[in-house]
């Protein structure tokens, strides 16, 4: 929702929320997250420090060398160099930080900790092998960054192996963890009521109220290229010589993908892929056959949205499965691909002359499931709902839909995804709300989140200032000088 405002409060509160919640979720690496294990105060006044001058909350960040602990936590501890090493993991992900102050990252950091402290208070529990099933993930996605090459993912992040950096991530994703756990359990029960929305927007002075920025609802119909038997056939056929030469001649599965599979984001690393039977990831027929197999088994071809694959399973620990796949995806045929197109172009006929409605079109003709049962209906994915605010539209979507005219039928348009699947679609914006100063009544579920956000913002504060003077905090050095919004200096 786009904002505009002068000097709400919770709106400048929110901004302020979101853009550190964002720094922390982006910041998967080089941050690191020390527990103390001998007395805290006897620790944060034996190191010595060596910290950058900060004379108030307005210094902006200067890249200097910093060394020792910056301040205590209860059992944690902040470093110097997690500041420094935050600010430069921001600024390698492409955030401005010209605007960020020492202070201000400092404050963030302190709160993290005050959440993860209080989490192990609490009882909270991290499961030790869904962290470890979720670094496999983030290293597999590195991994596609940099070719493959984990090499050059541990030069890239200053390690000497791969189990100093997944020890590293560990500690990190594990205080993150208890960390979100602690922000949810605050505010879990917490809900509004319909006179709490209208009182707090009853007192937003109406020269301040928030203006809404135009939103569109669109609609689309897909024809999908239609693949032939005889091809589907083919690709099975291959994948079952594939099986058998790995099975009878003790060919290396892992070659074979390298050579052969068309998944690009494993190919390079032999299919391999690490699942977790809690966590939900690849398709699901993917998962079943995974689950299904022991160790060292190669499972028969079987067919997902993306293809038809082989795979084995090259060690079970618990609930996690170290998989490999070869993934062979059937050709189209230029006959399927031109008949796709025709269709869509018959479809697009046939509402333009106001034969049909595109709505039923959609219900009768469309090849795409999700949006078939809804008329074509599109749904955003940030706010589940069927309304995209044109600012902040997907920058593809937005450019198919550019320039249509509400009621007006787009062009076929023609799309390929990575794997060089290819797809027709025609779009309409169904209806459109124009920018406009918030109204109560028709407004009222926007108004209902904000007001329901400063809840909770409330109930973090009120949180915050009854952990901080129940936990052990020691601030260092120059950082005692920072103007922090919360008490952290205990004054």
């Amino acid at each position: 929702m786009q904002l505009k405002t002068n000097n709400l409060k919770f709106i400048i509160k929110l901004k302020y929320l979101t853009l550190f919640g964002l720094m922390v979720a982006g910041v998967q690496l080089g941050l690191a997250q020390e527990i103390i294990e001998e007395n805290p105060t006897t620790v944060a006044d034996s190191m010595a420090t060596e910290v950058t001058k900060v004379k108030d909350s307005t210094e902006v960040f200067k890249p200097e060398k910093v060394d020792g602990v910056a301040a205590v936590v209860g059992d944690y501890i902040v470093l110097d160099s997690d500041v420094q090493r935050t600010f430069r993991q921001l600024e390698a992900q492409g955030v401005n930080t010209k605007d960020i102050t020492r202070c201000q990252l400092f404050g963030k950091l302190l709160e993290d900790k005050l959440y993860a402290h209080q989490a192990v208070q609490d009882s909270i529990i991290v499961s030790d092998a869904e962290i470890r099933s979720k670094i496999n993930y983030q290293i597999e996605q590195f991994l596609q960054q940099v070719d493959g090459s984990m090499e050059r993912l541990l030069k890239l992040y200053g390690k000497s192996d791969e189990q100093s950096l997944r020890d590293e991530m560990f500690e990190i994703n594990k205080s993150n963890e208890l960390s979100a756990k602690e922000q949810e359990k605050i505010i879990q029960d917490l809900e509004i009521t319909p006179e709490e929305v209208r009182i707090f927007f009853n007192k937003i002075p109406e020269d301040e109220r928030p203006t809404f920025g135009t939103e569109l609802k669109v609609a689309q119909i897909v024809t999908i290229p239609k693949v032939s038997e005889e091809e589907k056939q083919r690709v099975i056929n291959r994948l079952k010589t594939f099986r058998e030469d790995i099975i009878e001649n003790g060919s290396s599965f892992r070659s074979k993908a390298v050579l052969y599979s068309e998944d690009p984001g494993s190919a390079s690393r032999g299919g391999r892929y690490t699942l977790d039977k809690k966590i939900p990831r690849m398709a699901k027929e993917f998962r079943q056959v995974a689950f299904s197999l022991q160790e060292g088994e190669v499972s028969d071809p079987f067919e997902t949205e993306f293809g038809h694959h082989i795979l084995t399973v090259d060690k079970i620990r618990g609930q996690e499965y170290d998989v490999s796949h070869i993934l062979l995806i059937p050709k189209v045929s230029q006959e399927a691909t031109d008949e796709a197109k025709e269709r869509l172009e018959k479809i697009r006929k046939r509402i333009v002359d106001r034969d049909i409605s595109f709505a039923d079109a959609a219900k009768e003709a469309s090849d795409e499931k999700e949006t078939r049962a809804d008329g074509g209906q599109l749904i955003n994915p940030q706010t589940q709902d069927y309304n995209f605010e044109l600012t902040r539209m997907d920058t593809e979507l937005y450019s198919q839909i550019q320039g249509l005219k509400d009621g007006e039928v787009s062009l076929i348009q023609k799309e390929e995804d990575r794997t060089g699947k290819v797809k027709f679609k025609i779009l309409m914006v169904t209806d459109r709300i124009d920018e406009h100063k918030a109204d109560f009544a028709r407004d009222y579920l926007k108004i209902k989140d904000l007001a329901l956000e400063e809840k909770k913002l409330k109930a973090i504060e009120e949180w915050q200032k009854e952990k901080i003077q129940d936990t052990y905090i020691k601030i260092n050095g120059e950082y005692r000088d920072c103007q922090f919004s919360s008490n952290w200096l205990k004054k």
